[in-house]
């Protein structure tokens, strides 16, 4: 893993209530293409409706040219297909997490000075920082651990990616993947709960800065309402040891798990439980959190079209 390099970021959020968070500002220096205009389809009557979606997240459609040579139009459609895919792929490892999206508070075992810590934090989708990499962010108020947090998959290694800043202003970067994988389970309300473990052990390049010591972290998924946050580190060689657990709650209700009962109630970009309503031209949708509300207010075409699309593959 040592080659494996993320680029750190800095994340702003104001925590406040999840139906008004403003989207995380990262600076980064990822350059976003621009798309070239969708060819038109020559077997529709008249001219073809004019879209314009701001970003690489419209739906793409290629019409054959029965040659052996691309245009460069071409090439470029092809190019945007397959960055869609990319992103679709993020999401779509990411998606079993979405219970963790939503405000909690933590309580570490620990004790800082005469008491144990509490803090305030909530999880949200990032579709608009990076776009070739979306991501499930957190922000907190006190925590000693993760005051920002970005997570996300990397394709080219299949695993998860943490980059974490903590109280001290230490950034590290963690890779890891499930060492109990997702399931579901019928809690004592006879409700299905979603539980599994992440577990990220932080990257040999972002610990040479730690002085020989190596931190790792894991989100233990124990129903919809409760996760614990597992803190390890260990010197040069040795095992990790358990420095600190910190035990979370969620505010207010519980998300459904369920990903397809929703209803008219799905979010319209991560088709979790929407709990956000948002509309267009007159027109109502749902929204899961405060970063999928930003990436639809600043591109609500793009993602009604995307939406009609999967419903129609869904048929």
């Amino acid at each position: 893993m040592s080659g494996f390099r993320i680029a750190s970021a800095v994340i702003t959020l104001s925590l406040v209530g999840c139906t008004e968070t403003p989207v995380p500002q990262v600076e980064t220096s990822s350059e976003v293409p621009v798309l070239s205009p969708l060819p038109d389809d020559p077997a529709a009557p008249g001219p073809a409706p004019q879209i314009d979606p701001p970003s690489e997240f419209a739906p793409l459609s290629l019409n054959g040219s029965g040659g052996t040579e691309q245009s460069g139009a071409s090439m470029a459609s092809d190019a945007s297909l397959a960055g869609e895919a990319s992103r679709q792929s993020i999401m779509k490892n990411l998606k079993p997490l979405q219970v963790m999206l939503g405000n909690w508070r933590g309580t570490t075992r620990k004790e800082y000075g005469d008491s144990k810590a509490v803090d305030l934090h909530e999880w949200i989708w990032d579709l608009q920082t990076d776009r070739k990499q979306p991501a499930l962010v957190l922000k907190s108020d006190k925590s000693p651990y993760l005051q920002i947090a970005r997570l996300t998959w990397v394709a080219d290694i299949a695993k998860f990616s943490l980059t974490a800043t903590n109280s001290d202003g230490a950034t590290r970067e963690y890779v890891g993947d499930y060492t109990d994988p997702v399931h579901e389970i019928v809690g004592p309300d006879d409700k299905m709960h979603r539980v599994f473990r992440l577990e990220l052990t932080q990257t040999e390049e972002s610990a040479k800065q730690e002085g020989g010591e190596t931190w790792q972290v894991a989100f233990s998924q124990q129903e919809n309402n409760r996760y614990l946050l597992e803190i390890d580190k260990r010197r040069g060689k040795a095992a990790f040891r358990r420095y600190d657990t910190v035990s979370t709650q969620r505010e207010g209700t519980s998300f459904a798990l369920s990903d397809s009962d929703y209803g008219d109630k799905t979010c319209i970009i991560s088709q979790g439980l929407g709990t956000i309503a948002v509309s267009h031209k007159g027109k109502t949708f749902w929204v899961c959190c405060s970063g999928c509300k930003a990436a639809f207010d600043a591109e609500p075409e793009v993602w009604i079209a995307r939406a009609e699309q999967r419903a129609a593959e869904e048929k």
